[in-house]
C-alpha cells in the first residue's frame, strides 16, 4: 500500500470490507513502551495501521505527553519504534466498536499478548482501557496508573483509552494520565524534553518493518 493510500480516508465499502482483518504487531526488541489497544478498528484494518484514524486523540497525546518530539501520523511507524514505542492489541481482530468484543475474546487475548511481551521485551505494558484490562484479568479493582503485577517481565501501566468517545478523560486530563508513565518509562520528569530517539529499530525474527 502506497503512502498515499495509507493517508486517504478509507470509503464505507473498504471499511465494511475491514470488519475481521488483522494489524500486525508493531513491535521490536527493547521497547520502552509497548501499548496495548482492546481491538483494531474498521478504518485500521482497512489500511493495517493502529489507532489510523489521524484523528485519534493518541497521537496529540503522545506529543503532549512527551513521548515523540511531535505529532506522528500513524504511517509513521519506524518513527514511534525508534521512539521506544510499540503497539499491538488485545483481541486482533477489527470490528465498528470495541463492545463488539466480548469478555471471552478479551480473556483469550492474555495469552499471545504474555507470549509477544516475552519475545520483545519490553520495559512497560500499557493498556489503553480500564475495563478491558478487568475483563481480561479479572481484575475488577484495577485502576488507572502503575499497578502492582508484571506481566512476565514487563511492569505493568493502565491508561485511559484515547478514543473521542471516552469522555470522562477530555485531553488535559489524557495528558496528565500519559505523561506519568511517560515519566516512569524514560526516567525523566514530566514537563521536559521528549526522550531521545532509541535509534533504528530492528526487526524480530520474521518481521517485516514498515
Amino acid at each position: 500500500m502506497s503512502e498515499a493510500d495509507l493517508r486517504r480516508r478509507p470509503s464505507r465499502a473498504e471499511l465494511l470490507a475491514a470488519y475481521g482483518r488483522t494489524v500486525p504487531d508493531l513491535v521490536r526488541p527493547g521497547l520502552r513502551v509497548l501499548l496495548c489497544g482492546i481491538n483494531p478498528s474498521l478504518w485500521s484494518g482497512a489500511v493495517g495501521l493502529h489507532f489510523a484514524r489521524p484523528a485519534n486523540r493518541l497521537w496529540a497525546t503522545l506529543q503532549l505527553a512527551g513521548f515523540t518530539e511531535r505529532r506522528l501520523h500513524p504511517s509513521e511507524t519506524g518513527e514511534l519504534l525508534a521512539a521506544g514505542i510499540g503497539v499491538t492489541n488485545l483481541v486482533p481482530e477489527a470490528t465498528a466498536r470495541a463492545d463488539e468484543v466480548s469478555v471471552e475474546q478479551l480473556r483469550a487475548g492474555v495469552a499471545p499478548l504474555t507470549e509477544l511481551v516475552a519475545r520483545c521485551t519490553p520495559g512497560y505494558v500499557a493498556f489503553l482501557g480500564l475495563s478491558a484490562y478487568r475483563s481480561a484479568f479479572g481484575r475488577t479493582s484495577a485502576s488507572i496508573g502503575a499497578r502492582p503485577e508484571r506481566l512476565g517481565a514487563a511492569r505493568v501501566w493502565l491508561l485511559p483509552n484515547p478514543s473521542g468517545l471516552n469522555a470522562h478523560y477530555q485531553q488535559p486530563e489524557l495528558t496528565t494520565a500519559y505523561a506519568g508513565l511517560r515519566s516512569a518509562a524514560y526516567g525523566c520528569a514530566e514537563g521536559t524534553a521528549p526522550p531521545k530517539r532509541d535509534g533504528p529499530p530492528a526487526a524480530l525474527p520474521g518481521q517485516r518493518l514498515n
